[in-house]
């Protein structure tokens, strides 16, 4: 399989331009699902208290503990903070402000909420760590970063960085750097759950001049219940896919827990719809997807609202300049979220830039890649992400305006062993298509003039009979199972092994089918859409040895919308070296254990001829892509 050689332009500085900031109407918004553990919000913090408020001094900053009420979702409660203050940072001295919150399950104590206040107000920054509603010591249900609710709650801690509101305890800011009377200047930053919220914080509040989220979602529909199938924008199908029952009630079971870990609550904490700690659309939600109902009424009604409260309903309102931040080894939130909301916000005129890191929620998020940015750490200084992110704030929260942020796009390679580790491109998507073809003979071959004539079939179980991950095992750093795919419910499709150059993979691989289902045709008309076809893509590197590697552990659920006809899957994104001598496989799946899979049995045949088969599109980049300088930011 011949590599495709792409020279991609390097990090050249982009023209300075300051966000727009538009008052228009604010898209309604709802609650929606759980996200996962690494987690970071920053924002203004600097408050001059009574005599005594501040807590033990600490090298550069003080921190002063505090309890901000805010009014969310039609109840009263109050936010746990914390305020860091650098030494020297006054009225007359004021400083920009960096927010942040957990990830989900988090607080604003847990290892990297802690570290990331700590780290930019030993840069000069003032800091609020608070733990997001529902969680820790903050009162309100968890209402899954919805923008009517988390969103105006984080906005009145603007109201309180620009002195117009005290904390329980009397403090008072007014050392926080102003753009106009009730306007502070504030960045956030943070990770997943404690992403959602900064741009959920965005729409609701034009105050924000920065955001850095990290590892978030998108379309939390097609988080939850992916399908592949037939995309046209964004992120999603036009139909739900298959629900990811793991990760979903993972994190379910985390927040229902929230009482056990934090005993004495606030009575505000209460939920609804039969969840102790959630709010009831979002309790609602997690049943009807446990139902496996589609499209009846209240599960149409259950995903429409999981959608209401996701990026892909509000981004519209979005004008905050936004660093997007993705991990590329993360099956929760993978790498066509970021990739959707980057096109979305650079498409409307946002300032944007995009990131894909190493790690992200499926393994490696506590113990990252040497040189990438740790968040437990705070070595912003001496990791690539992190000199992005310094760069990001000194542009917008400092107004260096001559400070170069870096490209538009830029990806871990960890191949990279001698050199430097991102490549940049000030485009994307990157990578020429290369095709290849799907041979009725099991093989992948890049002419149609090889492509043998033949079919081949397998027959879905009952239960599924592939496995791609635990995703409780990749959150809890468990020993996880290596993938496999039982015999007969399952086709696969091999290329030949690579000669000469590598062959780099960056971007989503997209693949067209045909498949033939007499049983799948009988059903896929019923009422319910769950009776319509399942089946579960993925691509596996296979080394010289037979040993084969399932990318990231990543899958492409799809539900075939019409088995009379031809369709399109976008796999998720990778960036991935096929080595010489190792051989590319795709696999088509009857199920996967991470998801809910296909009712009753169904028999899937897949035919190939030199005038009709099924392609395989891979953004391959060559060899002279342009590495990152050491020395930018």
């Amino acid at each position: 399989m011949p590599s495709v050689s792409s020279a991609l332009p390097g990090a050249a500085s982009r023209p300075v331009r300051r966000a727009a900031r538009t008052r228009s109407a604010r898209l309604p918004v709802t609650a929606s699902v759980c996200l996962a553990a690494c987690a970071a919000l920053l924002g203004p913090v600097t408050a001059a208290g009574p005599a005594g408020a501040a807590g033990p001094r600490q090298p550069g900053y003080a921190v002063t503990p505090l309890k901000l009420p805010v009014r969310a979702g039609g109840r009263d409660c109050n936010l746990d903070a914390d305020l860091y203050r650098p030494t020297g940072v006054d009225a007359l001295h004021p400083a920009p402000a960096v927010v942040t919150t957990n990830g989900f399950g988090g607080s604003k104590s847990d290892g990297s909420t802690d570290a990331i206040a700590r780290a930019f107000a030993s840069r000069g920054y003032v800091a609020l760590a608070y733990s997001g509603l529902g969680f820790g010591r903050t009162g309100c249900p968890i209402s899954l970063d919805d923008p009517r609710i988390d969103g105006r709650a984080a906005s009145q801690i603007l109201d309180f960085l620009a002195g117009q509101r005290a904390a329980k305890n009397g403090v008072r800011v007014d050392f926080v750097t102003k753009d106009g009377p009730r306007d502070p200047r504030v960045g956030m930053f943070g990770g997943s759950y404690g992403g959602a919220i900064q741009l959920a914080t965005a729409s609701a509040d034009e105050r924000l001049d920065a955001l850095v989220p990290l590892i978030t979602w998108h379309d939390l529909t097609y988080a939850l219940a992916p399908n592949n199938a037939d995309r046209t924008s964004g992120v999603a199908g036009p139909a739900p896919g298959a629900y990811k029952h793991q990760w979903t009630n993972g994190f379910y079971l985390i927040g229902e827990a929230q009482g056990l870990l934090h005993p004495r609550l606030d009575p505000s904490r209460g939920g609804g719809a039969g969840c102790v700690h959630f709010v009831a659309p979002a309790c609602e939600l997690k049943k009807r997807l446990n139902s496996n109902r589609y499209p009846s009424a209240p599960t149409e009604a259950a995903l429409d609202y999981a959608r209401s409260v996701s990026p892909t309903s509000y981004l519209a309102t979005v004008r905050t300049p936004t660093l997007l931040v993705q991990g590329q080894a993360d099956t929760l939130f993978n790498l066509n979220e970021a990739a959707a909301t980057f096109e979305t916000l650079r498409a409307q005129g946002t300032d944007t830039a995009m990131i894909w890191q190493s790690w992200g929620h499926s393994g490696g998020m506590t113990d990252p890649a040497p040189g990438e940015l740790d968040l437990g750490k705070g070595n912003f200084d001496t990791s690539y992400v992190g000199r992005r992110t310094l760069a990001w704030f000194g542009r917008y929260l400092r107004r260096e305006w001559d400070t170069d942020t870096g490209p538009a796009f830029a990806y871990y390679r960890d191949w990279a062993a001698h050199g430097p580790a991102y490549a940049a491109s000030e485009v994307y998507p990157v990578g020429i298509p290369r095709r290849l073809y799907l041979s009725g003979d099991g093989k992948l071959v890049d002419n149609p003039a090889d492509v043998a004539t033949g079919s081949r079939h397998y027959r879905n179980w009952r239960v599924a009979s592939s496995h791609s991950e635990s995703s409780l095992a990749a959150l809890m750093k468990l020993p996880n199972p290596k993938p496999y795919d039982t015999r007969g419910t399952y086709l696969d499709w091999a290329s030949e092994p690579v000669r000469g150059r590598p062959v780099d993979v960056v971007g989503s691989p997209r693949a067209t089918l045909r498949v033939h289902s007499p049983d799948a045709e009988r059903t896929q008309h019923s009422d319910d859409a769950a009776d319509r076809l399942l089946l579960f893509l993925k691509l596996y590197d296979v080394a010289p040895n037979g040993g084969k590697t399932l990318v990231h552990r990543l899958v492409a659920p799809v539900r075939v919308p019409d088995v009379t006809r031809e369709f399109t899957v976008n796999l998720p994104a990778i960036v991935h070296r096929f080595a010489p001598g190792h051989r590319l496989r795709l696999v088509m799946a009857a199920g996967d254990t991470a998801y809910f899979g296909n009712r009753g049995s169904k028999q899937v045949t897949v035919s190939s001829t030199r005038a009709r088969t099924g392609t395989l599109d891979l953004p391959v980049v060559g060899e002279g892509v342009e590495g990152l300088d050491d020395d930018l930011p």
